[in-house]
């Protein structure tokens, strides 16, 4: 079973609905005993980040987190608080990811960056498992006025401006900054990887 987290922040009525075209198993909960039953974790997110961690530390879902060795997927706004510190409030985020989120510069291009944007693989990232089947060059939808840094964690990135991290990987620990469950087959095949990922082998239906 994947459990998707509800922290009064996540798309959580798009991302279940791309779940269930995949026929996976879910529960949408912010309980810890039924995120400690779950195979992995979707950790989905919009809105503001100060308000998104004050509603992980009231149920105390920020050190579950920090803890945990099941895989996470994190999307947009629950990718971006992965990593240590975000200039939003500023507020600090969960650091399981190195990085500091800063805001697109509105002065050099329109934000919130919005739409569809190609991304690309990272030179020896070719062969991670969230990007099977899918090519370098693939097209995703973004929304989001914050972004992460390349690091060494990143897998793959888009280019507003300036590259950011759109794919990033650390451990039992993999984030999207774009929206894979409003971004068609691409977007599907990237969460099937990610369930497949989870159970060690096939478990979703094709395409």
């Amino acid at each position: 079973m994947i459990a998707i987290i509800d922290y009064k922040a996540g798309n959580l009525a798009s991302v279940s609905n791309a779940l269930d075209r995949l026929a996976a198993s879910y529960i949408i909960t912010n309980r810890m005993p039924d995120l400690d039953q779950a195979d992995a974790i979707i950790f989905p997110g919009v809105g503001h980040a100060v308000s998104a961690m004050r509603d992980l530390q009231l149920n105390g879902l920020d050190a579950w987190l920090r803890e945990t060795r099941k895989p996470v997927l994190g999307i947009c706004l629950g990718m971006q608080l992965l990593y240590e510190s975000t200039t939003e409030g500023p507020t600090e985020t969960l650091g399981v990811l190195p990085g500091r989120l800063t805001k697109f510069d509105a002065s050099r291009q329109k934000v919130p960056h919005m739409g569809w944007n190609t991304v690309e693989t990272c030179p020896g990232k070719e062969h991670h498992p969230l990007l099977k089947s899918i090519p370098a060059g693939t097209h995703f939808y973004h929304v989001h006025s914050y972004f992460a840094p390349v690091t060494a964690d990143t897998v793959a990135t888009a280019t507003y401006s300036h590259p950011f991290s759109a794919i990033a990987s650390r451990g039992n620990f993999m984030g999207v900054q774009f929206h894979p469950e409003k971004s068609g087959k691409p977007g599907e095949q990237l969460l099937r990887n990610f369930l497949d990922l989870a159970y060690g082998g096939m478990r979703t239906v094709s395409a």
